[in-house]
């Protein structure tokens, strides 16, 4: 079921409304605190020199405060935003404007196999936090990590925080799912259900890192 607040549903997402976006947004700060302790943690796992020059995927990224905390603990790296929601990623753009040429905003459906295709590759990493269950339909999460994938160099990482609600797979199911996209390994790192961390390792030298 859906809560409504301010006379907007949530769960029921309009990512092209200007308007439900700026209060999702303001929303969402609320929360703040808490996602960057957890983006932080995660982050933690990427198994980098806060100095390499990477290149970094974030898939999902909204308005980008996911790739702000890449930015700081990799001041060197080179992002790599994508996001369905034209609003978010103008939000994004003003978020991190001082990034400058270190950014690039990808508009493009996760829904849409040409995705990837969009934002290109290799990536050294790529990182999402609560953005893949939105697309609510377990194949299209299954395609969706086939697609993080093969945009990954070989032993790459992908470290994923999101909800991963039973009627989406669950964890295990989302484990799984991973495993058959092609990621030889894959690590919990934290949970609170239906809240949790993954790390998933790519085929490839360095996987089992």
């Amino acid at each position: 079921m859906s809560e409504a607040r301010n006379g907007f549903a949530v769960g029921e997402h309009d990512w092209h409304s200007q308007r439900y976006v700026d209060w999702w947004i303001a929303r969402d700060a609320g929360r703040d605190a808490e996602r960057r302790q957890r983006l932080r943690a995660m982050l933690a796992h990427a198994a980098f020199a806060p100095t390499a020059e990477i290149a970094v995927l974030d898939v999902g990224g909204g308005y980008g405060v996911v790739s702000e905390e890449v930015f700081r603990a990799f001041p060197a790296a080179r992002v790599t935003l994508q996001d369905y929601s034209e609003p978010m990623l103008a939000a994004a753009r003003e978020r991190l404007a001082q990034y400058g040429k270190r950014l690039r905003l990808v508009h493009a459906d996760l829904f849409d196999p040409s995705w990837t295709a969009a934002v290109g590759g290799e990536f050294d990493l790529a990182v999402s936090a609560i953005a893949i269950h939105n697309l609510r339909d377990p194949a299209a999460i299954a395609r969706c990590y086939r697609g993080i994938a093969t945009v990954l160099k070989p032993g790459a990482r992908f470290l994923d925080y999101d909800l991963f609600f039973d009627s989406i797979g669950g964890l295990a199911g989302h484990t799984r799912m991973l495993q058959e996209a092609g990621f030889a390994r894959v690590d919990c790192l934290w949970q609170q259900s239906p809240a949790a961390t993954l790390a998933a390792y790519k085929a490839g030298t360095g996987a089992a890192g």
